[in-house]
């Protein structure tokens, strides 16, 4: 289906710009490498990604048009909650 491989590169991008986000914040900060701060955040983007993904490869649904729509905002929940942490630790 289009529809999740479609899903999994927004999440891909979704989360990776996340990522690279701390990468800019803690380079703008100069510093050398992450604060714990940073790690907390790079780790909660990792935990969303496993969890979404579980949610994808899930086979047991009855209605897969609507569980694809609760990943999506899943997936909308979970990066406006790190873009938040994000901008609090610039």
């Amino acid at each position: 289906m289009a529809s999740i491989k479609n899903l999994k590169k927004d999440i891909n991008n979704v989360l990776g710009g996340i990522i690279e986000g701390v990468d800019i914040v803690e380079a703008a900060n100069g510093t050398a490498t992450y604060s714990k701060e940073g790690l907390a955040i790079i780790d909660e983007v990792f935990v969303a990604f496993d969890e979404l993904i579980a949610k994808i490869n899930k086979n047991d649904v009855e209605n897969k048009k609507a569980h694809f729509k609760e990943v999506r905002n899943d997936l909308e929940t979970k990066a406006t909650k790190l873009v938040e942490d994000l901008n609090n630790l610039a």
